[in-house]
Parts: structure tokens; sequence; C-alpha cells
């Protein structure tokens, strides 16, 4: 099984790479961990079009294959203004249910303060309508990042109270994704093997 961690900051050396980073490390049960920041990519403003992804400056096709590989996503965005990135949500318009259909993700908000619930509440209520990405029932919400997950050490007895708890939430999450991963795995398996009457007239969600 694969694993592809998005992080969608539309800032360099960000908070949510450095999340991203400590979930690459830490992960288990995937033979390939790839670590994705958006940023760092040439990513179109979609327009709707399939020419705008395949722009000659555009990164989608390398990005979608990684998509297509995998079985199972992290996706970690900032909060602004109370929303998820506007890169991310840029990203998940290109994707498609050809690509992401019936794949677990593990939806991540990092908050430099108190806050990070609302772009959970935005992105569970409007960014897996056509792309049929399936948000796992858990998810993080990383406050005060900043003052957390910087030593590489894992080792609990060095770590401050809140640090060490936030660490032992991510273990779980990742344990319950992993466990996603392998029962959607076979029940895409099925449903292609046992493909429902013109259901290519239903690519879009209602």
């Amino acid at each position: 099984m694969n694993l592809l961690i998005i992080s969608a900051s539309q800032r360099k050396a960000s908070q949510s790479s450095k999340v991203a980073n400590y979930m690459t490390e830490i992960s288990k049960g995937y033979e390939k961990i790839v670590h994705l920041e958006l940023c760092q990519y040439q990513l179109p403003l979609w327009d709707g079009t399939l020419e705008s992804k395949q722009a000659e400056t555009s990164d989608w096709g390398m990005i979608n294959q990684y998509l297509s590989d995998a079985d199972a996503l992290i996706v970690i965005t900032p909060e602004w203004s109370g929303m998820a990135s506007p890169l991310l949500k840029n990203f998940l318009l290109m994707c498609s249910s050809q690509h992401t259909a019936h794949k677990p993700v593990l939806l991540v908000a990092i908050s430099s303060g108190i806050s990070g619930v609302y772009p959970i509440a935005e992105l569970r209520m409007n960014a897996f309508k056509n792309n049929k990405l399936v948000a796992i029932p858990d998810h993080l919400v990383i406050r005060n990042v900043d003052e957390v997950l910087n030593v590489q050490n894992n080792d609990a007895s060095i770590l401050p109270e809140r640090d060490k708890h936030i660490r032992h939430r991510i273990g779980y999450s990742l344990h319950t994704l992993n466990n996603y991963s392998k029962v959607l795995k076979t029940m895409r398996a099925n449903l292609l093997a046992q493909a429902y009457e013109n259901e290519k007239l239903y690519s879009y969600g209602m």
C-alpha cells in the first residue's frame, strides 16, 4: 500500500510541512510514503477544463500519478481566516474520481493559536463531492503548532506533556487510517470487478 501526504500551505518551510515530515517519519504499514509540499510545484488555477491541468508549465501530471498510486491520503492545511488554504481547495477541485474515489483521507488542520477547527468543517462539508475521497471520522487539529513536534526524539520521558499527547494522538490517527486503507482497497477491487450498470452516469456526487 502507498500513502500520499499533502501539505498545503502556500509558504515554503511552513508548519504544515513540519507536521507532514513528522507523519512521514512515523507512519507504518505502507510500502511507499510520498510527501508533496504543494507550494513547491506548479499548479494552474483550475478553470474547469482538462486543458488547464495539462498546461505546459503544470506539474499536475506527476501529482496525479501519485494520487492514482496512493491507497490513502493525509491532507494538512493551515487555518487562514477560518478557511482551508486556497492552494488545497484548488488541488481538490482538480482531483478526479477516476484516481481518488473511495480512498481514505485523514484531515489535519493546524493553527498558530487555539483555533483550527474551521478548515475541518469546511472540508467535510464541501471538498469531496466529486472526487469521492472518503474522509475518515477521525481528524487532527494541531493548535499552537509552533510549540510542538519540534524535537526529533520521540522519547516521551523528555517531551512536554502537550507535545507528548499530540504525538500519541497522531499515532492513533495514523493507525486508524492504515486500517481504513486496507478495507477500502479491497472495496475498490470489488467495485471494479462488479461494476454497476451504467455507473459512469454517476461520476459526480449529488
